[in-house]
Parts: structure tokens; C-alpha cells; sequence
């Protein structure tokens, strides 16, 4: 199973962000969960400074930008 955080504070860019991580999960057809993670000092223990990032099982992947749903199919696969 892979467990995605996404990182922020509840901006658009974070919404975008969570709903493109989702989608690209669906079409690939893995077993997941989403976890928004909007308090800034857990954000901070990742080591994030920008929002919105995405953590794929733990790792930064992404942070400071929303990227296309194939980007994130790549990252999740």
C-alpha cells in the first residue's frame, strides 16, 4: 500500500495537489491512502518550507508545485 501525505495548509494548490495524487492512483490501479497533513509543524518535520508537497511512503517527492497527473503516475508507480 502506498501512503501519500500531501503537505499544506488547505491553499488551491493543495487541493489540486490531492486531487491529481488521487486520480493518478485510480488509474493505476494501487492500493493507497491520502493523508492531508495541514499543521505546519508536522509539515516542518519533513524538512518543507513551500507548499504544496507531496510524501510517497514517507519521502518528499514534491514540493512547491502542482505537477501533471503522468508526473505523479511516475512517482507512484
Amino acid at each position: 500500500m502506498k501512503d501519500i501525505k500531501i503537505l499544506g495548509t488547505g491553499c488551491p494548490k493543495c487541493k489540486k495537489l490531492e486531487e491529481l495524487a488521487e486520480k493518478a492512483a485510480k488509474e493505476l490501479g494501487i492500493d493507497y491512502r491520502i493523508e492531508k497533513v495541514t499543521e505546519l509543524n508536522e509539515i516542518m518535520d519533513f524538512g518543507i518550507m513551500i507548499t504544496p508537497a507531496l510524501v510517497v511512503n514517507g519521502k518528499v517527492e514534491i514540493a512547491g508545485k502542482v505537477p501533471k497527473t503522468e508526473d505523479l503516475k511516475k512517482i507512484l508507480s
